[in-house]
């Protein structure tokens, strides 16, 4: 008897983004922030990257099944972070065509608009390993020209700052509920690299705060095979909490 995978959902493809954002990595320390970051770094450690590091959160390495398998001191966990041995997920509350982004305020820094997290350790992971960002509903607000604070670093800041800065400096991917961002262009300006299933150029173009470089056909971001549609639905989320943060 055949069993028929159901199409993959939104949230699924932005796993799948989520997921490749860690491919080839090789043994580095995956720090997803968020949910569907989350899901995505343990899905890419139980297919493709196998030697891909998780934790608990805190002081433990942990396996597949979440159980410890070594500790994870702070001065080994500084060691990885300042070596370009940590890839980082994190959000963003705005972030500008080169990839500075603000977790810090909205509005003038004297007097802002809204406080929001605050810098926290975003200078410190831009500078020292690669960084990539998940935003859960793309809009022109989060896609600004230019962010109100610089929290985590872009590309031109990075290069501004000069060698010391731009060592361990990356920022791969921009996953988004819409499709996947980069920076593969001349002067590292942001690029449309692949649509989710159903949504078009001139929507991101819509929901996006700066004219975004994209190619003369943008691709499709890739299909998830089965295997890692059970993965996902059955093993790793199986209540469903992805559809929840991108509704199909």
């Amino acid at each position: 008897m055949t069993t028929t995978v159901s199409a993959a959902t939104r949230a699924e493809y932005c796993v799948i983004a989520c997921a490749d954002a860690w491919r080839d990595n090789g043994e580095v320390l995956a720090s997803p922030m968020g949910l569907i970051p989350s899901i995505g770094a343990r899905l890419a450690k139980r297919t493709f990257s196998p030697d891909l590091l998780l934790t608990d959160g805190e002081a433990m390495i942990v396996g597949l099944d979440g159980e410890p398998e070594g500790w994870l001191p702070y001065r080994q966990h500084l060691t990885m972070v300042t070596g370009g041995r940590r890839h980082v997920m994190m959000g963003a509350s705005q972030i500008d065509r080169f990839g500075n982004q603000n977790i810090s305020c909205i509005g003038d820094w004297e007097r802002p608009a809204r406080q929001l997290l605050g810098v926290r350790g975003a200078p410190v992971n831009t500078l020292n390993n690669p960084v990539s960002y998940w935003v859960p509903k793309h809009s022109s607000r989060v896609f600004v020209e230019k962010v109100d604070m610089i929290s985590g670093v872009g590309y031109d800041s990075a290069a501004a700052a000069g060698p010391s800065a731009t060592r361990y400096h990356r920022i791969p991917r921009v996953v988004t509920n819409l499709g996947v961002l980069d920076f593969e262009t001349p002067d590292r300006a942001m690029r449309l690299a692949s649509l989710h299933p159903g949504v078009t150029v001139d929507e991101v173009a819509e929901a996006t705060g700066f004219p975004v470089a994209r190619p003369d056909e943008v691709p499709s971001t890739r299909e998830p095979t089965p295997e890692e549609l059970r993965l996902i639905r059955e093993v790793i989320d199986p209540k469903g909490l992805r559809d929840r943060e991108v509704p199909s």
